[in-house]
C-alpha cells in the first residue's frame, strides 16, 4: 500500500488514525460505484441491504457477538452518547474514570448535569491503570447505575481489567461499558468473555474508513432507546437515518482483514514498538516511558523528554507524524488530562509525545524514527540552550 503521508513521512500517529486497509477501501470504492438504499424495497435496495448484513456479520465476528447486537453509528463518539444516555438513570451512580476519552468525559457530564453527585470519577495510579478497588468503594453505599471504563487508553496504551469491572458491576446491578476504540483490531476481544452490555467502536481505528462506528448492545439487557437521532426508526429505534452502506460494507472488510492477522500483527507491532523504545532510551538518556509497560496495546509508546516542549519537537521532525496527545483534543489550551491524572507535572506532560504503531509500520520506518527524535530533541535541546545563554 501507499505511504499514507508520502514517501518520506514516517507515520505514528494510528491511535488518531489508521491508514485504510487495502481489502477496506476496494470495497468502498466498490459499494459507492453501487446504487441502493438499504431500507428500500425494490433489487438494488435488498442487494444493498444483503451487502449492510454481510458487514455486520463481520464485525460481529470480531468482537463475539451476534450479528443483531450491533448498531451502526457514525463513530465511537455517537455510540459513547448512545450508550450512556441509555444506561444512566438519575439517581444513581455514573462511574467512570479520570483519564476516559473526553467523548466519554463529556457525555457523562452532560447527561449528569441535574445531578452532579451522580457522577464519580476513578482515579489512576502513576502506572495510568484506573485504581479498580474504588468500585467497591462506590458500591458498597450506592447500587445499580453504570459504569463505563475505557478499554485501552488512547494516550498511554495502558488497558483495563474489564472483568474485574464486571464482576463488580454484576454484584451492584450496574450496567457496564467500555469505550473499546483503540483496542478493537489490535487485541482479541470476546464481549462475552468481558461480560460487558455496552460496547463502543470506531472503523478508522483498525484500518475502515472514517465516519462509521458501532454500538454493541448485549442482547436481553433492559436498555431503553434514547436515540440522540430521531426520524425513520433505522437499527432498531437506536438510530433514525440512512444507512452509510459505504461506510458500513468498508467497515466489515477492515473487521474482517483484522480478524484474519490478529494474532501476528499484535505479536509483529508489539516488538517494533519496543525497538522504538529502546532505540530512542539508548539515543535519549532520561526520557521516560509512560504507563504499565506490561499491560498495554501492542502499538502504544507514550514517552516524556523532560525540558523539550513536545511541540517544538513534532515541528523539528516533519518527517515523523506523532502526536502530543489525542486528536480528539488537539488545539486544547491545557496538558494531557491523562498524564495529569497519572501525576505528571504540567511541564513533563507538554514534553511529552506519543508514537502510535500499527498493522502497516515496517522496520524501515522505526529506523527512521529513532533518528529523526534523536535529531529533533538534540536540535530543540541546543535551541533553548542558546536562548538560555548570555546576551
Amino acid at each position: 500500500m501507499s505511504e499514507p503521508m508520502g514517501p518520506d513521512v514516517s507515520y505514528f500517529d494510528y491511535n488518531a488514525t489508521a491508514p485504510i486497509r487495502p481489502e477496506a477501501l476496494a470495497a468502498v470504492v466498490e459499494a459507492m460505484q453501487s446504487v441502493g438504499n438499504a431500507a428500500s424495497m425494490h433489487h438494488p435496495g435488498r442487494q444493498a441491504a444483503h451487502r449492510v448484513d454481510a458487514a455486520r456479520r463481520q464485525l460481529a465476528n470480531l468482537i463475539g457477538c451476534s450479528p443483531g447486537e450491533i448498531i451502526f453509528t457514525s463513530g465511537a463518539t455517537e455510540a459513547n452518547n448512545l450508550a450512556l444516555r441509555a444506561a444512566f438513570t438519575a439517581g444513581s451512580p455514573l462511574v467512570t474514570s479520570f483519564v476516559e476519552h473526553p467523548a466519554v468525559l463529556e457525555t457523562a457530564r452532560a447527561v449528569t448535569a441535574g445531578s452532579p453527585e451522580d457522577l464519580v470519577l476513578l482515579p489512576v495510579g502513576g502506572d495510568g491503570l484506573v485504581e479498580l478497588e474504588a468500585l467497591d468503594q462506590v458500591f458498597a453505599v450506592r447500587n445499580g447505575g453504570v459504569v463505563s471504563l475505557m478499554a485501552a487508553n488512547n494516550e498511554t496504551g495502558v488497558l483495563t481489567d474489564l472483568r474485574v469491572v464486571a464482576k463488580a458491576a454484576r454484584e451492584a446491578g450496574a450496567f457496564v461499558h467500555t469505550d473499546a476504540t483503540q483496542i478493537i483490531g489490535r487485541l482479541p476481544v470476546d464481549v462475552a468473555e468481558l461480560d460487558v452490555d455496552l460496547l463502543s467502536l470506531s472503523a478508522h481505528k483498525f484500518g475502515g474508513p472514517q465516519g462509521i462506528g458501532a454500538l454493541y448492545v448485549r442482547r436481553g439487557s433492559p436498555l431503553p432507546h434514547r436515540p440522540l437521532l430521531v426520524g425513520g426508526g433505522q437499527e432498531r429505534g437506536w438510530r433514525a437515518g440512512t444507512l452509510n452502506v459505504a461506510g458500513i460494507i468498508g467497515m466489515g472488510a477492515a473487521a474482517e482483514a483484522a480478524a484474519r492477522r490478529l494474532g501476528e500483527e499484535a505479536e509483529r507491532v508489539a516488538a517494533l514498538r519496543d525497538r522504538l523504545e529502546r532505540l530512542v532510551a539508548d539515543a535519549l538518556p532520561g526520557c521516560r516511558i509512560n504507563g504499565r509497560r506490561d499491560q498495554r496495546l501492542p502499538g502504544v509508546a507514550s514517552i516524556t523528554f523532560p525540558g523539550v516542549p513536545a511541540d517544538a519537537v513534532l515541528a523539528a521532525m516533519p518527517d515523523v507524524a506523532a502526536s502530543e496527545g489525542s486528536a480528539c483534543a488537539s488545539g486544547a489550551p491545557t496538558p494531557s488530562h491523562v498524564l495529569l491524572a497519572m501525576g505528571l507535572s504540567r511541564e513533563d506532560a507538554e514534553s511529552t509525545i506519543r508514537f502510535s504503531l500499527g498493522y502497516a509500520t515496517t522496520e524501515a520506518e522505526v529506523e527512521h524514527a529513532a533518528q529523526a527524535i534523536k535529531r529533533a530533541v538534540t536540535q530543540v535541546r541546543a535551541a533553548l540552550a542558546e536562548a538560555d545563554g548570555p546576551c
